[in-house]
């Protein structure tokens, strides 16, 4: 069946919404959000089963300002259900976007205005609808709809602060919903047109320092602010917009050095005379990365402060100047933008890093003009031509994604839990149970990498007469594991032994953890191998490092015979001491003594899903026949 593909030129479709939600328009002082589904089609393949038969869906989306203010930098979020694939976006840009197609329909998704991100009021453009209102075209792949089935999104609503949406109304093809300003809102005064700084816990700042007719000079500055976020060796990526390229840098590299991109693509069209074999970068979405320290000096990429780390983003807690990043660009544009103010920063920005926490970033927000101290040293202060900021978030590792893992062990109990099964994801062709809980090992395997760990895990098994899966569970695959163990707990206080393993072939310089205890942390006395102290402003939060001269985690390394003899990872271990005085309740035991989080190098690591439990005692036939006796005994001298 084929249900008839109609879609709508963008002025049909203002026409239609405007028509159908005449009356609604104009009850709404405010942003009014509306959502048309167009039509769709079957893709192939057929199939019978409806929730795996593919349908590809055309709708509009539109932002319309009907009230008396401007809005700046608007995010709309469409809540999608039916499992969509988006294809493309019109008119916006999807936040936290990995590039077309894009999975949108568990969570729903952002979409930013681009490259009409502000929507100017009615009395300010004489109802000029042209900057008043964005057109959105989307097109995707949906799954698991009836053929009867309008598939519409569940929510529609608009992100800005300081606004409020009430539910969406739906008539049919069409949702709608009128965001009005929170009355309890305190609107923040602009001194200026443009919006004042944000700081999440990572941000860039994109500075014009110098503007051309056909080319312009950036400067982009990193700077970390969360007090456990970190970057190794990272990788920076985000998409042009307008088909502009990267002529040189200072400061920085890209992976990829082709011409090719620019010759036969659109630059090459424009720039027939132009050398492209010297060009830095043409790729549309380019992949950079911070040079090594032996650059640092260099008179043609180096020299410049903040740069040339080879990666590394320390937090502030650490080490404040090494908390920030910086490198330059020369970026060549093409028509229509051959004039000194068009200028358009890239969109789509992603960071990742080695083994460091996930960051989300938002879209491009243009900001005051930065300023710069004169380098002479005298009294003066120089501005870039202009400014925008993207603000970066730390997002908690979803299930099987982790890059870290903790295991649990006690002095009580006789098996240590081991790491989650594929807490750091699994092979697809994996021969192994990767939904089967992790079998209990004796402490001394976790000493010895995985695939040497199966025999003493059914050993120990039987030992403790203990079922044994026929399909064994699959491995953690975490390049970094961390034993927490539960060494003693008497009436004054306990301790606790921590040890990091590392299993890449690779070391970690400056290693950091942070612990959170939620009733035990307040009761931190001393770390003996590591500089361990209670974090300010972070409930609950220890902090440790290697102490000077042992900051350094060395990779994995063979054993003493390689023919026969494990691997051994790189190990660092303390013994953590804690007091109880002043904490009322706390049994270690029973969960207190082992951590609601924890972290490696500012990545959330998996933690166990059991604690340790207190060996079993058995009973002997000898011993149970002395219980009998005895109570006997008691009770026959209780009736004499």
């Amino acid at each position: 069946m084929r249900i008839p593909w109609r879609p709508l030129s963008a002025a049909a479709t203002v026409v239609v919404l405007v028509l159908f939600f005449h009356t609604v328009i104009e009850k709404c002082n405010g942003i009014f959000l509306s959502y048309t589904f167009e039509g769709r089609e079957r893709e192939y393949p057929f199939v019978k089963n409806v929730s795996g038969q593919a349908w590809a869906f055309q709708a509009t989306a539109s932002i319309l300002n009907a009230g008396s203010t401007e809005l700046k930098s608007w995010k709309m979020f469409i809540g999608f259900q039916h499992n969509e694939l988006l294809v493309s976006a019109d008119g916006a840009t999807v936040v936290n976007g990995d590039g077309f197609p894009i999975r949108v329909g568990n969570n729903g998704t952002v979409l930013a205005g681009f490259p009409n991100a502000d929507l100017k009021t009615a009395i300010d453009t004489a109802s000029d609808y042209t900057q008043m209102q964005v057109q959105i075209g989307l097109k995707g792949t949906q799954f698991g709809v009836a053929n009867k089935v309008t598939p519409m999104p569940k929510s529609l609503k608009l992100l800005n602060d300081g606004y409020k949406c009430p539910a969406a109304t739906r008539k049919g093809s069409y949702m709608h919903v009128c965001c009005k300003k929170d009355p309890k809102y305190k609107d923040k005064k602009l001194k200026t047109k443009f919006f004042p700084r944000t700081y999440g816990d990572l941000h860039f700042t994109y500075d014009v320092l110098k503007a051309y007719d056909s080319k312009y000079l950036a400067q982009i500055t990193i700077d970390n602010l969360h007090p456990l976020g970190r970057l190794d060796q990272w990788n920076l990526t985000w998409e042009w917009m307008r088909n502009e390229f990267i002529y040189d840098m200072r400061g920085a590299f890209t992976h990829r050095k082709d011409p090719s991109d620019c010759i036969y693509g659109p630059q090459g069209q424009y720039y027939k005379d132009f050398d492209f074999s010297t060009v830095m970068n043409c790729q549309k979405k380019p992949i950079i990365s911070d040079l090594p320290p032996q650059l640092e000096n260099d008179d043609k990429v180096g020299k410049l402060p903040f740069c040339c780390r080879d990666g590394v983003l320390l937090p502030k807690t650490m080490n404040e100047t090494k908390s920030r990043a910086i490198f330059q660009l020369e970026v060549f544009k093409l028509p229509p933008d051959l004039n000194r103010t068009a200028i358009n920063p890239p969109q789509n920005w992603k960071i990742i890093g080695r083994l460091n926490p996930n960051y989300k970033c938002g879209p491009p927000v243009r900001i005051d003009p930065t300023e710069y101290p004169d380098p002479r040293g005298i009294d003066s202060v120089s501005s870039a031509i202009a400014s925008w900021q993207v603000n970066c978030n730390m997002s908690r590792p979803k299930p099987r994604e982790n890059r870290c893992c903790v295991t649990y062990s006690a002095y009580y109990a006789d098996g240590a839990v081991p790491c989650n099964t594929c807490a750091c994801g699994c092979d697809e062709e994996a021969r192994c149970d990767r939904n089967a809980a992790p079998m209990l090992l004796p402490p001394s395997s976790l000493l010895v990498p995985f695939a040497n760990r199966t025999a003493k895990a059914i050993a120990f098994a039987k030992i403790n007469k203990r079922p044994v899966p026929r399909k064994l569970p699959c491995p953690d695959n975490c390049g970094v594991s961390i034993n927490w163990h539960v060494d003693s707990d008497y009436k004054s206080g306990w301790t606790a032994r921590m040890t990091v393993f590392n299993w890449e072939e690779d070391a970690f310089a400056d290693w950091y953890s942070a612990v959170q205890l939620r009733k035990a942390h307040a009761g931190f006395e001393k770390s003996y191998s590591f500089n361990g102290t209670r974090m300010d402003g972070m409930n609950h939060t220890i902090f440790m490092q290697g102490l000077p001269g042992l900051n350094y985690l060395v990779g994995e390394v063979n054993g003493t015979h390689p023919g026969r003899d494990p691997m051994v990872p790189g190990k660092q271990q303390s013994v953590l001491s804690f007091s109880k005085k002043g904490i009322h309740g706390l049994r270690i035991s029973e969960g207190d003594g082992f951590p609601t989080k924890l972290f490696f190098n500012g990545e959330e690591c998996a933690l166990p899903k059991h604690l340790p439990r207190a060996a079993a005692v058995h009973s002997s036939p000898a011993s149970l026949l002395s219980a009998l006796l005895l109570a006997l005994l008691t009770f026959l001298l209780i009736m004499h």
